[in-house]
């Protein structure tokens, strides 16, 4: 489905480059379509992404639908436009997701 698509996507743009200046665990808990727990490691080793808890407690916890997070990686929303009331909730550092969205 377009989830584990976009995922796809964003484990070949990982780069160990993007985890040296990143050094950040997103977690992305999503409700709809191929929802469920997602994440994007930019803190190990060359970095990794994909379904399930990430590897290591993640710094930043997203929950959003599924069909937001699509919108958000395929630059139709903005991450912060996501982020709107009622949108999500998010439990994090604003530095590291300004860095993932970068990354997009």
């Amino acid at each position: 489905g377009p989830v584990a698509e976009t995922f796809r996507v964003i484990q070949g743009a990982v780069t160990e480059e993007y985890v040296r200046s990143t050094q950040g665990v997103f977690q992305f808990e999503l409700s709809g379509d191929g929802g469920g727990t997602w994440y994007i490691d930019l803190k190990n080793k060359g970095g990794s992404a994909g379904f399930g808890k990430p590897p290591v407690t993640a710094d930043v916890v997203m929950s959003m639908s599924s069909a937001d997070f699509v919108k958000m990686f395929t630059d139709k929303l903005k991450p912060f436009m996501a982020f709107m009331p009622g949108n999500y909730s998010i439990k994090c550092d604003v530095m590291l997701t300004l860095s993932l969205e970068k990354m997009m």
